[in-house]
């Protein structure tokens, strides 16, 4: 397995991680040969997952923009409303096979988090999620569904207190717990083997594409959008397209601004700087020091200082079009698309559609744009909300803090004290 993409990848770590690193790759490669595994990822695929997620063909949308026929592809309606849990199953199940009792997981959104902690309920394994603190205020929905399911959420308090925070708290729990604990990692990022090995897990969104394209157009897509954090969704979805002539474009977070601190473009704003950081060599927003510098995204998901090294590459070889958005723009998409199609879409994936919003009306009628919707919009909630309600929002907020006693724990507590029934919990 190379551990490489021209020169960006590679293995940049304490000695004491490499025989973990060793073994993970050891696994994989016997298990990706085995018909056993093949059949009982297919079987957690097609029946947990719920594989394969639509490609739903936008109507709506395409008559407004007037241009190329819009498809969705609905990562959005997979277990856990995204992509993540893609690479979940599949790391879980390596995780198995190596005889690990412990997963652990960073994650910025969350939907990593959520997935993480899904899978270790699946499998029967303790989970334990590294999360900054900023994401865990603006993400409380999914703070909640990782705890429901068993989940020890780990609140990052230093640094900048987001992503990059989190994987660093993960990488030095995981050297301190090596011989039970598997790292089961979120993105197409990180020392190899895991890009190479969230990549082919996550290609199970462009295989369904372009299958799906063929039993529905006859055809391959002309463009295929997604939007790019780490790059795990993009991946997915160009891995399948990279030989073919089919135009890739990778949004990033345009924030508020092209200034440092103000965005988290790696590719499209500025010059790329390359550097090696987290154990893997790629481009990264850096200050003057060298050292990672502080990024925005109104989406916790893409509010992340690197980038895959795979991205890296296909950006260096000129195969993938990197480009970015806004915050304002992705809110409109965000609003737009719940609108046109009754789809609300992760703040993530509408960085993708924002994009999709400018390209496809300068398209002929004859061409067929996808987008990738990576993830659904409910865990947003707490961003969105007071971006576009304030004034409800809020007025909820206070009204649930502020709220009555519940009604059915107010009859028990009478009941208890009536000696009517005493067992009621």
């Amino acid at each position: 397995m190379n551990s490489y993409f021209g020169q960006f990848g590679g293995r940049f770590v304490p000695e004491m991680l490499i025989p973990a690193l060793d073994e993970l790759e050891k696994c994989y490669e016997a298990s990706i040969k085995e018909e056993g595994f093949h059949a009982e990822l297919a079987n957690l695929f097609n029946n947990y997952v719920g594989r394969p997620s639509p490609l739903y063909y936008a109507e709506n949308l395409t008559k407004m923009l007037g241009g190329a026929k819009v498809y969705l592809k609905l990562e959005s309606l997979n277990h856990t409303g995204a992509h993540k849990i893609n690479n979940a199953v599949g790391q879980a199940l390596l995780a198995k096979r190596m005889g690990k009792k412990y997963l652990i997981a960073e994650t910025g959104a969350g939907q990593h988090g959520v997935a993480t902690a899904t899978v270790a309920a699946k499998v029967g394994m303790k989970c334990k999620v590294f999360m900054g603190e900023v994401d865990i205020k603006r993400q409380y929905p999914n703070v909640f569904s990782m705890k429901l399911l068993g989940a020890e959420v780990v609140s990052v308090k230093y640094g900048t207190r987001t992503l990059k925070d989190a994987v660093n708290a993960a990488f030095k729990y995981w050297i301190e717990n090596l011989d039970d604990t598997y790292y089961l990692l979120g993105s197409a990022l990180g020392p190899h083997p895991y890009p190479t090995i969230v990549r082919d897990f996550q290609s199970v969104i462009g295989k369904e594409i372009r299958q799906q394209m063929e039993d529905k157009e006859g055809r391959m897509p002309d463009v295929c959008i997604a939007c790019v954090g780490g790059g795990s969704n993009a991946i997915g979805m160009f891995s399948d397209f990279i030989n073919d002539g089919v135009r890739l474009i990778g949004v990033e977070a345009g924030g508020t601004g092209n200034k440092i601190g103000e965005h988290a473009a790696r590719l499209s704003v500025g010059t790329p700087t390359e550097g090696i950081v987290q154990g893997y060599r790629s481009y990264f927003l850096q200050n003057e020091d060298g050292q990672l510098s502080d990024t925005h995204s109104i989406s916790a998901g893409l509010d992340y200082a690197g980038i895959g090294p795979e991205h890296a590459y296909l950006h260096k070889a000129k195969r993938v079009e990197y480009v970015s958005v806004s915050d304002q723009e992705t809110l409109d998409a965000f609003k737009l698309l719940s609108l046109t199609e009754g789809i609300i879409p992760a703040l993530e994936s509408s960085h993708a559609v924002a994009y999709a919003l400018k390209e496809a009306p300068k398209l002929s009628k004859d061409k067929i744009v996808v987008v990738n919707i990576s993830g659904r919009g409910d865990k947003d909630i707490f961003i969105t909300a007071k971006a576009l309600d304030n004034d409800n929002w809020k007025k909820f907020l206070t009204n649930e803090t502020i709220s009555p006693p519940d009604p059915l724990s107010t009859s028990r507590s009478t009941q208890n004290k009536e000696g009517e029934d005493k067992n009621v919990i």
